[in-house]
Parts: C-alpha cells; structure tokens; sequence
C-alpha cells in the first residue's frame, strides 16, 4: 500500500527559509510541493522520508532565492490490484459507494462489484443518498452497508485519469487517482458481516 520513492528535484528556497539548516529548508519546500499531491503512475504523496543528497545553492541575478537539485525519498500511497484494504463509508448512490482511508477519498465500489444479491433503495434519513442492502441467507435476511463499521474492499483498478480542459459547474471534484473496488467476494464488506459468523462457527 505504501512505496518509498527516489525523486530528483530543482527547487527554490527563498530567502525566509534560509536562516533554517539547509536540510530542514529544503524538507519544507519539498513538502509543500510534494505532499497531498498525485504523480502519474506513482500515486499520492503522503509524507518526505529523507534526503538523498543536495546540489548547488545559487542565487539569480535580481533574486534572493537559492536553487538546489535535490535527490530525495518520498512516501506515496499506491494500492496494488488483488490488495484488500479496510475503509470507512463516505457515501453512496444507485451508481455505488464512496469510500475513504481518511487521507484519501477517492475510492469508489460501482454496482456491479457490490454484493450480489442487493438491492438499492432511498435513505429516510438523508435524500441525497441511497442504501445499498446485501440479501442472504434462507430464509433472506438484510445486510445494510452503512458508516456503523470498517469496510473491506478488493482493490480492482487504480487509475489517473487526465486533468479535464473543461468543466461543467455542477462537475464533482476533480480526482487525479481514483481506486476501483470489489466487495463481491467472501470475507468482504462490513467487517461486522463476518464477525458474527465466525461466532456462530465457534458455537457449533
């Protein structure tokens, strides 16, 4: 799930940065370039492990700013396909559910990955959402897919679409990275499913 990354970076420290200790001046640009940001085929970067090495320090004609070539270790967060992640719900629709690892929400299970059967029917308590409910057993009983508990999901995709040149008003948010999930399997979805049948296997 998460990867250490050497990347080589040009970057300008500026001159309120420059009383620091050159690594810990240079660490804080990296971040603010770097972090919460994605990168093609790599993924979101979530945090500047260490710091390689560090090259030049010259200063432009007519600017205070210092430039460095830097090589340095970042983590980012890339989900392999097959993985399974636990996740907490963030919302859902008649196209599926939205989910989140709580620096990254971008996770999406469509309907047909979801738990077969279902069924999908409005929320009494919220009109913008639906509520996905997974029909099992004999006679059939109601699993209801909610926020009361961490979700388990089979990562099916991981994709990074291209920056969009228009948008419509309305348009959701732009998502750089987007993970495709599967909870059409054993052993996925609600952990709450499966703890209550591992209690009635130890029963019997």
């Amino acid at each position: 799930m998460f990867y250490l990354s050497e990347l080589e970076h040009s970057l300008r420290v500026p001159p309120h940065l420059l009383n620091l200790p050159l690594e810990d001046a240079i660490k804080s640009v990296l971040q603010n370039v770097f972090l919460d940001k994605v990168l093609a085929d790599l993924g979101l970067c979530v945090s500047v492990y260490d710091i390689k090495s560090i090259e030049g320090g010259f200063v432009l004609p007519g600017d205070g700013a210092a430039t460095y070539k830097v090589r340095f270790r970042i983590v980012v967060f890339r989900p392999f396909v097959g993985e399974v992640i636990a996740a907490k719900f963030k919302e859902s629709d008649a196209n599926g559910l939205r989910l989140t690892l709580g620096f990254f929400d971008d996770i999406y299970v469509p309907a047909p990955l979801m738990p077969k059967p279902n069924r999908c029917e409005p929320d009494p308590y919220n009109k913008k959402q639906m509520i996905w409910v997974w029909e099992y057993g004999e006679p059939l009983e109601d699993f209801i897919i909610d926020d009361s508990c961490q979700i388990k999901f089979r990562v099916e995709s991981i994709s990074y679409p291209s920056v969009p040149t228009e948008r419509a008003e309305d348009a959701k948010p732009f998502a750089p990275m987007v993970v495709t999930g599967n909870m059409d399997e054993d052993g996925l979805g609600p952990v709450s499913w499966w703890d209550s049948y591992e209690l009635i296997d130890q029963e019997e």
